[in-house]
C-alpha cells in the first residue's frame, strides 16, 4: 500500500526530484524556493549544493545533463533573470540527461523587489513550462518534467508560486527510480553554440515547440472538466484551487503545461461553454494566446495583474461581495524591522549619525531604508549597490559620493558583488564599499555560502576569505572591523568617504539568529539616570520602548545584550549585566 503524507509544495518538489532519479541539484537560496534544496539535501542519493548565484547553478545542471544524468536547478523568479544567459542557449542545445529548472514566482511581493511572470521568459526562450496546483502535482509534475525533457530534448521549467511553495496537502510517496546514465557522445552541432551550429539548432527548437504544442492536447497534465456549461474557467496552478472553491459546479480547463498551451483543447472547451473566464495570476500569458487565436474570453479586464489571487477576489468579481468563512479583521500594522542585536543596526546607526547615504542591495539590510535608521537610498538587484555607487561617481564626480557608501552582504557580495567591485577597480573608481559580513545568507533563512566554511549538507569546506578576495582583485585598502565597534566604524567611514581611493570596509559580526549564538548578557536601564532624551531610541531596537513616564524600558526577553544602545546613552543610564 502506498504511503501518504502531508507535504509543503517545496518538500514535494524535492521528493519528486528524488523519485525521478535525479543525481545532481544546484541552487541559490531565494524565497519562496529555498526549502526545495534543504529538503533535497536529506536524500543521500542526490548530490546537492548551494551555488554562488543562479547562473552558476543552471550551468552546473547543464553540465550534468550533457554528461548524461538527470539534473535540477532551483531559484526564485528574479534568479531566473541571472540564469537567463545559459537558459536561452540550453534551449538550443537541448539535453542528454533530463533537466528541470524550478522557478518560484512571488505574486504579492512577499519577499521580492518586483513581480514578474516566469512564463514570459519561458516563451521568449522557447522552453516548456509545467505548473502544479497542489503538493501532489508538485511532486508528480517534477517527475513528468524529466519525461518531457528527455522525450522532446529540452530543458523544462517547473513554475511554482509562493502560495504553492508554502502550503501543504496530501502526497502519495513512491520509490526512487534509478535511471541509467545516458551515454555521452561528442556532438559539436548540438553542444557547441557557435553561429554555424546555433542556426541549425534554432530550427530544431521551433520544430520541437510545434511538436509539443500539437501533442499538448493529449498530455495527462492538462485536464478538462465539463460541468455547468453556462460558465467556464481556463486556469492553471494555485488559481485552480480558488476556482474549485468558489465555483465547484463550473466547467474548467486546467492547464498543467502552461507553455505551450494546446489550441485544440481551448477550441474544444470554448465551443462547449457559454462564458469563459481566463483566471491566471500575474501576466495574461494564457489569455493573450487565446485571444490571438480569435476566441472570445474574459480576463484581465476583470482580474488584476498585481498580487496574489484568492477565492475572495473571484467572489468579488463574479458576485460583487466576499463570502469569507471568517469576519475580516484589520491586522495591526507591523512594518519589517531588524532583529534585536542585529549587527546591521549598529552599522546603520553610525551611517545615520554621519548623515551618509547608502546604495543598498538585496538582503536584510534593506530594512535600513525605513525610519528611524533611514540610510538605504536604493535597492535594485543583487550586486547593484556597488555598480550603482560606481555609476554615481563616474556621472557626478568624486565630490558627489563623499557622503555615500555601497552596502552589501557577504552572500550577496559573492553572488554578483564581486563582479561589480572588479569593475570599480578596473575603471579606476573611488568610493567606499561596505560588506556586512554576518556569516550567513540571512534573509532566506540562514543558508551556507562560499565564505561560511560549510556546504549545503553541513560538510566542512574551504571558506573564502573576503578580505583576501578583495585584495586579490586589486583593492589596496581593505579594513576589517567589528560591526559593534561604533567608535571605530565612525572613524574609518569618515576617513574613507573623504579619501581619494577605493576602500572596502568589512563589518563583521554573526547574525543573532544563527544556531549556536549565545547571549550571556542583557541591557538594563537605570530609571534614576534616564533623562528621557531618546538618543538610545534612535537606533530602532524593538526591545526598547518608553514607559508612561517617558523613560526608556528594555524588554529582557527580547534583548540580546549587544550593547549598542549603551553606546548612544550620554548619561550612563544603560549598562550591560549578566542574565
Amino acid at each position: 500500500m502506498a504511503k501518504k503524507t502531508i507535504m509543503l509544495g517545496n518538500e514535494a518538489i524535492a521528493r519528486g526530484a528524488f523519485e525521478a532519479g535525479v543525481k545532481l541539484s544546484s541552487a541559490y537560496p531565494g524565497t519562496p524556493s529555498t526549502e526545495i534544496s534543504e529538503y533535497l539535501a536529506k536524500y543521500d542519493e542526490v548530490y546537492t549544493e548551494w551555488a554562488p548565484n543562479e547562473k552558476v547553478a543552471t550551468e552546473v545542471a547543464i553540465g550534468a545533463s550533457i554528461s548524461g544524468v538527470r539534473s535540477l536547478a532551483c531559484m526564485k523568479h528574479v534568479g531566473l533573470n541571472v540564469a537567463s544567459d545559459p537558459l536561452y542557449t540550453f534551449a538550443y542545445t537541448g539535453v542528454n540527461g533530463g533537466s528541470v529548472i524550478v522557478v518560484a514566482d512571488d505574486p504579492g511581493l512577499a519577499s521580492s523587489q518586483n513581480e514578474q511572470d516566469t512564463r514570459m521568459i519561458a516563451r521568449s526562450a522557447h522552453v516548456p513550462v509545467l505548473e502544479p496546483a497542489d503538493s501532489q502535482e508538485a511532486k508528480d509534475f517534477v517527475k513528468y518534467g524529466y519525461q518531457l525533457s528527455e522525450e522532446y530534448d529540452t530543458p523544462v521549467i517547473l513554475r511554482t508560486t509562493t502560495k504553492l511553495a508554502h502550503s501543504q496537502s496530501t502526497v502519495e510517496l513512491c520509490d526512487r527510480i534509478e535511471v541509467e546514465d545516458k551515454e555521452y557522445a561528442r556532438d559539436l552541432t548540438k553542444y557547441v553554440m557557435m553561429p554555424a551550429s546555433a542556426i541549425g539548432r534554432h530550427l530544431v527548437v521551433e520544430a520541437r515547440e510545434k511538436r509539443l504544442a500539437d501533442d499538448a492536447a493529449d498530455l495527462p497534465v492538462n485536464k478538462m472538466e465539463i460541468n455547468d456549461t453556462k460558465i467556464g474557467f481556463i486556469t492553471c496552478g494555485i488559481a485552480y484551487q480558488y476556482v474549485k472553491e468558489v465555483c465547484p459546479e463550473a466547467s474548467v480547463l486546467k492547464f498543467g503545461l502552461v507553455n505551450p498551451i494546446s489550441k485544440k483543447l481551448v477550441e474544444e472547451f470554448v465551443s462547449k461553454v457559454e462564458t469563459v473566464y481566463v483566471f491566471e495570476e500575474l501576466e495574461p500569458v494564457i489569455e493573450e494566446q487565446i485571444r490571438a487565436w480569435g476566441f472570445d474570453v474574459r480576463g484581465k479586464e476583470l482580474f488584476t495583474k498585481q498580487g496574489e489571487y484568492s477565492a475572495n477576489l473571484l467572489r468579488r468579481v463574479l458576485f460583487g461581495a466576499d463570502e469569507a468563512v471568517f469576519d475580516k479583521q484589520e491586522a495591526p500594522n507591523r512594518p519589517p524591522i531588524l532583529c534585536p542585536g542585529c549587527p546591521h543596526r549598529s552599522v546603520f546607526s553610525v551611517l545615520n549619525k554621519l548623515k551618509i547615504h547608502a546604495s543598498g542591495d538585496i538582503g536584510c539590510y534593506t530594512l535600513g531604508a525605513v525610519a528611524p535608521l533611514s540610510v538605504i537610498d536604493t535597492t535594485i538587484c543583487m550586486g547593484a549597490s556597488i555598480s550603482a555607487l560606481h555609476g554615481m561617481e563616474k556621472a557626478r564626480g568624486k565630490e558627489f559620493i563623499k557622503n555615500w557608501v555601497a552596502v552589501i552582504g557577504d552572500s550577496t557580495f559573492l553572488h554578483t558583488g564581486v563582479n561589480s567591485l572588479i569593475n570599480m577597480v578596473y575603471n579606476k573608481s573611488t568610493g567606499t564599499v561596505m560588506i556586512l559580513d554576518n556569516r550567513t545568507t540571512g534573509m532566506t533563512g540562514h543558508q551556507e555560502h562560499a565564505a561560511t566554511g560549510k556546504t549545503l549538507k553541513g560538510e566542512e569546506t574551504y571558506a573564502i576569505d573576503l578580505a583576501e578576495l578583495c585584495r586579490a582583485i586589486g583593492v589596496k585598502r581593505v579594513i576589517e572591523i567589528s560591526s559593534f565597534d561604533v567608535k571605530g566604524l565612525e572613524e574609518v567611514i569618515r576617513e574613507s568617504v573623504n579619501g581619494d581611493e577605493l576602500t572596502v570596509i568589512i563589518a563583521k559580526a554573526p547574525c543573532v539568529l544563527l544556531k549556536g549564538q549565545k547571549f550571556p548578557n542583557k541591557c538594563v536601564v537605570d530609571p534614576d539616570k534616564c533623562r528621557k532624551c531618546g538618543a538610545c531610541m534612535k537606533i530602532g531596537c524593538p526591545a526598547m520602548t518608553r514607559g508612561e513616564d517617558g523613560k526608556v524600558k528594555i524588554d529582557a526577553t527580547m534583548c540580546n545584550g549587544c550593547g549598542l544602545c549603551k553606546n548612544y546613552c550620554k548619561f550612563n543610564a544603560i549598562e550591560t549585566v549578566e542574565r
